[in-house]
């Protein structure tokens, strides 16, 4: 299989079948070498006023840390380009198609090993600051909240464990489809495919200790305090190791 980008008048070539560790990683950094990121620019274009320019751009910082912790503890995947749209109003962002949550992301072929989408071209909307400064405390205080609320959140989690409708892990099938969409192709809908059944009460049970453990601060075997959680968090988010991993339809150099 053979991906060919071409941006800014310069073309590159990924070979993404059979390739090591190593290769994916030379391959990612030839195309962020190529791939210049431009988000800064909305908000040049779309609001002339400094004032408004500031306050808009303090808006999309704010709501990309908020809903990059609480995608984080919901284990939201499925995080490519087509699935974060931005308000031009109020410069926010808006998550759509939430139907790979509770980590299922980690079940598809192609493992999804970052904990929320924060590629270059999202950091470059946030300034000069990227994810320092009001990034990471809007990142702090949110987790905080969360962590305060530890009980409701759950409460309503363990509502979907008797959830009859939901499924709690991918089918193959499912999971295929999901990463056979590249580029612009990601509208097929998945609905009517011919799923196997699966016994849900045991996959709720491990989501709902998965995400009391990420409340409680648990990462990698150790309990860390909020701010060393979040930091976590942004390392492994923007790890290109991680990154050049990632599904080719996902977009990492984005």
């Amino acid at each position: 299989m053979q991906m060919r980008f071409k941006r800014f008048g310069t073309e590159t070539l990924i070979m993404t079948t059979d390739l090591q560790e190593s290769d994916k990683r030379r391959a990612f950094q030839e195309v962020c070498e190529n791939f210049r990121p431009v988000m800064h620019y909305f908000f040049l274009e779309r609001f002339l006023h400094p004032a408004n320019w500031f306050e808009k751009r303090l808006a999309y910082t704010r709501s990309v840390a908020t809903s990059s912790m609480v995608g984080y503890i919901v284990g939201l995947g499925d995080r490519h380009s087509m699935n974060i749209l931005i308000d031009q109003a109020t410069a926010e962002v808006v998550h759509i198609d939430l139907g790979v949550a509770f980590e299922q992301g980690l079940m598809l072929k192609t493992p999804e090993r970052v904990p929320f989408r924060l590629t270059r071209d999202i950091i470059d909307g946030m300034g000069v600051t990227g994810v320092e400064g009001v990034f990471r405390r809007c990142c702090e205080e949110t987790l905080s909240v969360m962590r305060a609320n530890k009980e409701a959140l759950l409460t309503i989690v363990e509502v979907f464990i008797h959830d009859p409708l939901y499924k709690w892990a991918l089918s193959p099938l499912k999971a295929l489809q999901r990463q056979k969409e590249t580029d612009y192709d990601l509208e097929t809908s998945l609905e009517g495919s011919e799923e196997d059944e699966y016994e849900g009460n045991k996959d709720a049970a491990r989501a709902l200790l998965r995400v009391k453990q990420k409340l409680d601060g648990y990462e990698e075997g150790e309990m860390r305090s909020v701010r060393g959680q979040v930091q976590q968090l942004v390392q492994d988010a923007i790890d290109p190791d991680r990154l050049s991993q990632m599904f080719p339809g996902w977009g990492a150099w984005m």
